[in-house]
């Protein structure tokens, strides 16, 4: 009777290897996905606060024409031509005047944060004819600004 001898090299990677490798993954993506989100929230920001920006130099081109921001040189009513932020798509921040603050002679800006940006830190920017600019959230005018 002859002896059959079979040499099987195995390659490949055992259990605990895997294993270690998918800790690593977690705590990377851990330690990654924060910083992110940071970054994804203040491009958002930067949006807005260009689309701020933006409705308060027309504000006043038709203050310079009017005299006055609350109504146009023909007398009608001014209303904001961008009232979210991005301007098209889902909207991150909605562009409105701060409640009773259109007047004659002022008005309040504000970028309020919707749908995913509801939750940021900076919370509403505003920005008013003086072009003071104040948040109403936990962080500060300068991280925010």
């Amino acid at each position: 009777m002859k002896t059959i001898s079979l040499n099987i090299k195995t390659s490949g990677f055992t259990l605990i290897e895997l294993m270690v490798v998918v800790a690593i993954i977690g705590i990377l993506a851990a330690v990654i996905y924060p910083s992110y989100q940071e970054y994804v929230h203040r491009a958002n920001r930067a949006e807005a606060k260009s689309i701020l920006l933006e409705m308060a130099q027309l504000l006043e081109r038709n203050y310079t024409e009017a005299n006055r921001y609350d109504q146009t040189s023909s007398g009608g009513d001014f209303t904001l031509p961008v009232t979210q932020s991005p301007r098209s798509g889902t909207a991150k921040y909605t562009i409105q005047f701060a409640a009773g603050t259109l007047t004659r002679n002022a008005y309040t800006l504000e970028a309020v944060p919707a749908g995913n940006m509801a939750g940021d830190a900076c919370g509403t920017l505003a920005l008013t004819q003086t072009g003071a600019k104040s948040v109403s959230g936990s962080k500060s005018v300068d991280e925010c600004w």
